[in-house]
């Protein structure tokens, strides 16, 4: 999802990892505010960190992140580093930010985020190398031949991935893929160089890290529906040829206006049953504002819903948030009227959402 960022110096990432290192947890093994008039009582985060009880549970719990507030923001980092055994970049892998210009990569954020979590125990989901959106005006504003864009893209692809290569978990090869009506979307990459481009990119990115665990992510597939059906078709076909589609991302930004996908499991189970990973990689839940309790309880059984799917699913390694606090929310930016879409409130309180997971996670055994 989109959400801009200010420029962050290595260095004051650097300072930050240094200063929290005293207050996280110990490395874990690897393995697989607004607030109305109505507000409930505060939550507090009784028992371990989310982190801890993810890994008894089986899987990793990880946030997306935003690298200015982890560089200026002590209470931010003291979060990202406590709570949370993944790490994905928000913006700062993202091809507008690594390939300003064409053939000059800057990695400098990005490199300081993957330090961060080397240093805290934590896994990097990158995101993401193929995206119609948050591309540079070079290669938008000019009009590329077939070719030409082509080798463009394996340029960048390979470029990137190898760059990080052994210290990236998982990638988000293809994002948003699909149109809502199970068609391609009619972006630059399916314009110029046909479906065939998916293909391409999975094959690069294998080649340049045969290590790393390779999604295609996308919204709106979280319950069976044409957008569903043709991802499920896409991956079984490419899987069949060999491609090395090893992964499916179920993003889950959800709305408490609209039903909580109940039948998550049973979608994330048919994608399991084609030999992939899966995870949840997205997940906010969205308040039209101002917020009641029921919308805030609305908003923690949907969570609930989206974790469920995960833990009921044997081969989903991880539930991700887009973003943990209010604070940095990109919901309200983009969804007029809504937000309080995080677990945590603008002054990093735990909210009701925070505090069912934790619970689901802590009863959880796979």
């Amino acid at each position: 999802m989109r959400r801009m960022t200010r420029a962050v110096a290595l260095g004051a990432v650097a300072a930050v990892a240094a200063g929290v290192l005293a207050v996280v947890v110990p490395h874990l093994v690897s393995g697989t505010s607004g607030s109305g008039e109505d507000a409930p009582p505060a939550v507090t985060a009784a028992g371990p960190p989310l982190r801890v009880s993810a890994q008894q549970a089986g899987i990793r719990v990880g946030t997306a992140v935003d690298s200015d507030a982890l560089a200026h923001e002590a209470p931010y980092a003291a979060k990202v580093g406590s709570e949370f055994s993944s790490v994905t970049p928000e913006n700062v892998m993202k091809w507008e930010a690594v390939e300003p210009s064409r053939g000059r990569y800057d990695y400098t954020q990005a490199d300081a985020l993957v330090a961060y979590a080397e240093a805290h125990g934590q896994l990097v989901r990158g995101h993401a190398l193929v995206w119609y959106q948050q591309l540079p005006l070079w290669l938008t504003a000019q009009d590329f031949g077939a070719d030409e864009l082509r080798q463009i893209l394996h340029d960048h692809i390979t470029s990137e991935v190898t760059h990080f290569k052994g210290r990236i978990w998982q990638w988000d090869v293809v994002n948003e893929a699909f149109a809502d009506d199970g068609s391609y979307r009619t972006d630059m990459w399916l314009q110029k160089l046909g479906p065939g481009y998916i293909e391409d990119a999975f094959t690069w990115a294998h080649e340049a890290d045969p290590k790393a665990v390779l999604f295609i992510n996308d919204y709106g597939t979280e319950s069976a529906g044409p957008k569903s059906d043709a991802l499920y078709d896409l991956v079984a076909r490419l899987r069949k040829k060999g491609v090395p589609v090893q992964g499916v991302g179920f993003q889950g930004h959800l709305d408490t206006r609209y039903p909580a996908p109940r039948d998550l499991a049973a979608t994330m189970g048919r994608f399991d049953a084609l030999g992939v990973q899966t995870a949840i990689t997205e997940a906010d839940v969205r308040i039209p504002l101002p917020a009641d309790s029921g919308e805030r309880e609305a908003q923690a059984q949907a969570y609930q819903v989206l974790l469920d799917g995960c833990l009921r699913t044997p081969h989903c390694t991880g539930f991700t948030v887009w973003g943990f606090t209010d604070k940095h929310s990109w919901v309200p930016d983009s969804f007029r009227g809504e937000g309080e879409a995080a677990i945590l409130d603008e002054d990093y309180r735990p909210k009701g959402a925070y505090a069912a997971l934790a619970q689901d996670l802590r009863q959880a055994r796979r």
